[in-house]
């Protein structure tokens, strides 16, 4: 099971490879964060967000993790306005949703 809400039916195949990374990561708490940001704005996501999520995804789990959780600083080059607000959403989304 993903975890996703999302259907990838209607989406571009861009689209559906970045719905498919977002929840599967490694390791589950990174899925859970990048995973329900996507389901959230995937669809409407500008390509220049899209582009922001995708370099994102290459980064290391360990290393997303401990950005978002506020544990390592993050690198000029990914603090971002998207990343802020994929931050953001995380640390403002009810437990369990």
């Amino acid at each position: 099971m993903s975890g996703t809400t999302l259907s990838s039916e209607g989406l571009d195949a861009r689209r559906r490879r970045a719905l498919f990374r977002c929840w599967h990561r490694g390791i589950r708490e990174v899925d859970l964060i990048v995973g329900r940001y996507a389901d959230a704005h995937l669809p409407a996501m500008s390509d220049a967000d899209l582009t922001e999520l995708e370099r994102l995804l290459d980064v290391p789990d360990q290393q997303v993790l401990g950005w978002v959780t506020g544990e390592i600083a993050v690198p000029a080059e990914y603090d971002t306005a998207f990343f802020h607000r994929l931050r953001d959403f995380h640390l403002n989304a009810k437990p369990g949703g």
